[in-house]
């Protein structure tokens, strides 16, 4: 099914693909797959060819474009542009705690292991032979879509005329375990920095976390606000203006009233659009298994966090936040992960993964590949970045302190063409 719009400079074909479940079983269970192809008007009748979009995540839909700007806006100079909504994410068929509730949690779990890199490339592979069976594409990675991008150049570098990735060079040879031992260290800088910038954010979040010690906050999603959960802003450090909407909760946290202080009812609705776990369960419940390859991830973040001290809370000491981790407790405090929590579990010890990334095909890739890798990125450790693009022939990458892991959405156009001129040798890093 197709259907028909457009945007300002841009128009748009709305793309709804029926596609096995699982690769291996094509004639049973099918799911739909929503992609929005983008086309200049002034290109509308040309042949350009494709280059397909993978959001970050896992677990979140592709971007909604609301005008010929960013990013897109460079792309569609010389491109058809595919914003694909991977599978249980946005118009794709969905996976939450309702599509999911007439599972146990073991076929829960079975059902959820076809959700990682590997089917969402397949899912590509199968879209392609629809939409540009004799034409290669171009693809490029945001974050955990560069993951996506490095399966995909194992997996049919044949459908490829070049890659780019920004933010999202997997640490194909780490363990669960050494990414989160990496991911806690750069954490722990994002928040000395927070923390010198913003002089009294200490004294501000002393009197939040009393508060809360002492009297139940209830949030506008309905659950009660612990301080794990405050803790938890931390993803936002890692993000261009992060830092400063984590600040600006914090200052509103507590009003004065008539009967004493109060928890500030903005504060309540704004906390919880800041956290996605609710929205994009996928997000919590395969965050770990990205790294896994014929292993377990036996929720490595908390096996980190348990043995770091200054991570664990204490009123008598400085608080910091943690960062994109994912804890077994949010299964016990999300109003929305908490029915999946037996299936979540199940996930956290799966030890038999499919493997992810073949090294003999990266070390001999033929695809250009060209890639923005942030030295201040929080998400995605620079350090395993480097080492992993030691190891693939053809890969050029441009390394910057100039942006936060969303660079891409903030300065796209920008990133995007500077990419283009790496693959196409017309610039310097």
């Amino acid at each position: 099914m197709t259907l028909h719009y457009s945007l300002a400079g841009i128009d748009v074909i709305k793309h709804h693909f029926s596609l096995a479940l699982n690769y291996n079983e094509p004639k049973a269970e099918q799911i739909t797959v929503f992609a929005r192809e983008l086309v200049a008007k002034e290109h509308r009748n040309a042949n350009l060819p494709f280059l397909v979009y993978f959001q970050g995540g896992p677990g979140f839909a592709a971007q909604r474009p609301i005008d010929n700007s960013g990013w897109i806006k460079r792309a569609l100079t010389q491109f058809r542009v595919l914003l694909l909504d991977q599978r249980g994410t946005g118009l794709s068929t969905p996976v939450n705690y309702l599509s999911l509730a007439h599972l146990t949690p073991r076929e829960q779990a079975d059902y959820l292991s076809h959700f990682r890199a590997d089917n969402i490339i397949n899912d590509a592979i199968a879209i392609k032979k629809k939409l540009s069976p004799l034409q290669p594409w171009s693809i490029l990675g945001q974050s955990f879509g560069g993951f996506c991008v490095f399966h995909y150049l194992c997996r049919a570098p044949e459908d490829l005329a070049q890659a780019f990735i920004t933010g999202g060079i997997p640490p194909i040879n780490s363990s669960p375990l050494e990414v989160y031992q990496h991911t806690f260290a750069r954490v722990k800088s994002k928040n000395e920095a927070f923390f010198k910038r913003f002089a009294d954010a200490q004294t501000l979040i002393s009197e939040l976390t009393a508060y809360i010690s002492e009297n139940p906050v209830i949030l506008a999603s309905g659950e009660q606000l612990s301080i794990e959960m405050l803790q938890s802003l931390g993803i936002h450090l890692g993000m261009e203006n992060g830092p400063e909407e984590v600040y600006y909760l914090l200052e509103q946290a507590l009003i004065n009233t008539a009967s004493g202080k109060q928890i500030n009812p903005l504060f309540l609705t704004q906390f919880s659009h800041m956290l996605d776990y609710n929205t994009n369960p996928l997000f919590a419940i395969l965050h770990e298994a990205i790294y896994c390859q014929q292993l377990s991830s036996n929720w490595a973040a908390e096996q980190i966090r348990s043995n770091l001290d200054e991570f664990q809370y204490q009123p008598d000491k400085p608080f910091l936040f943690t960062g994109e981790m994912i804890f077994p407790w949010f299964f016990e405090q999300f109003n929305n992960l908490m029915p999946l929590k037996d299936c979540a579990g199940l996930l956290a010890t799966k030890t038999d993964w499919p493997m992810l990334y073949d090294l003999s095909v990266l070390n001999n890739n033929k695809v250009p590949v060209a890639a923005a890798i942030y030295s201040e990125d929080m998400y995605v450790d620079m350090n395993l970045s480097l080492n992993t693009a030691k190891q693939v022939a053809n890969l050029q990458y441009w390394l910057t302190s100039q942006y936060e892991h969303n660079g891409i959405r903030i300065d796209g156009e920008v990133i995007l063409d500077k990419l283009i001129a790496l693959n196409a040798g017309t610039c310097l890093r």
